[in-house]
């Protein structure tokens, strides 16, 4: 029993009792707590007391004296977000100087610099500072060359950050990095006529890379016949000389040359689709005879 009570009046003191009593001094203005990126404007009867910029534990006795007492109940705290930020406006419309209507796409950090400004010098600073780049960017951009609209971001970029900073910083805010991310035609009758001619080229493009290949196969085809047609001509008209330097050699030998004709004629005989008839030689006259009859009779 000890024990329950004792966890139980713990539990009490820890989650009721010690939530209330530092509520109670945090109404009475004893201190304040910053939290990490935040700031805290304190206004009492119309007039701004005190700005607490630095994150941490303020004890607010010490910083207001015997305003701090009546701070939260006759004045007001403002906790202002210091953190970075980032806005993107999309297809800001402008003009290159050859008339196209161009869309720029412009990414852009701020942060505050000023809370009381950004609390009370401007209704909607957030708006104003987007309408302040917005504006900068088509006065700025406007009538450049297409070429370099398209291609010289960077530059573009730094001219609208130069053209907003002083006047944002009027308003508590204050401009960081600023982006040209897009650069795009607005119209869209000339997106697609630009389609069509970048279609069309590339087909152009295409067919003339192909006939210039076919036009270098022809050529070579072509050298390559003339050099081939060139070297059988001249084996042919060394041919016979080959041939009859051979024959000269072999009919030296008449034993070798008599073979050598002996074998080309029965090459032929072989090679000839004719019919053959192989007649014995002890009946060679008889055979031949009536052979030689049969013949006479089958041309009758």
């Amino acid at each position: 029993m000890p024990t329950i009570v004792a966890a139980f009046i713990t539990f009490i003191a820890c989650f009721i009792v010690v939530p209330i009593f530092f509520g109670l001094l945090r109404m009475f203005g004893l201190y304040t707590v910053v939290q990490e990126r935040q700031c805290k404007v304190f206004v009492l009867f119309g007039n701004v007391v005190d700005t607490i910029t630095e994150p941490g534990l303020h004890f607010l006795w010490g910083r207001m004296g015997l305003r701090a007492l009546i701070i939260n109940w006759m004045g007001k705290c403002y906790t202002v977000d210091m953190r970075l930020d980032q806005e993107y406006l999309r297809s800001q419309p402008v003009n290159s100087e050859e008339g196209a209507p161009m869309g720029i796409g412009i990414w852009y950090e701020m942060y505050l610099s000023d809370p009381v400004a950004f609390l009370f010098k401007n209704t909607d600073p957030r708006g104003s500072l987007a309408a302040n780049v917005s504006s900068s960017t088509v006065r700025c951009l406007s009538n450049l060359p297409l070429d370099k609209m398209l291609i010289n971001r960077h530059g573009m970029s730094q001219t609208v950050r130069d053209e907003v900073s002083p006047n944002s910083h009027e308003w508590g805010y204050k401009l960081g990095s600023v982006y040209i991310r897009k650069v795009h035609f607005r119209d869209t009758e000339m997106i697609r006529q630009i389609e069509s001619k970048v279609v069309n080229r590339l087909r152009q493009v295409t067919s003339a890379i192909k006939q210039d290949g076919a036009n270098q196969v022809s050529i070579i085809t072509s050298e390559a016949e003339r050099k081939a047609a060139v070297e059988f001509a001249k084996a042919a008209t060394v041919r016979p000389a080959i041939i009859g330097k051979a024959l000269a050699e072999i009919a030296r030998d008449p034993d070798v040359c008599e073979t050598m004709f002996e074998i080309l004629e029965t090459q032929k005989v072989l090679a000839a689709d004719t019919n053959l008839i192989l007649i014995p030689p002890a009946a060679g006259e008889v055979l031949a005879a009536l052979q030689a009859t049969m013949g006479q009779d089958s041309s009758k």
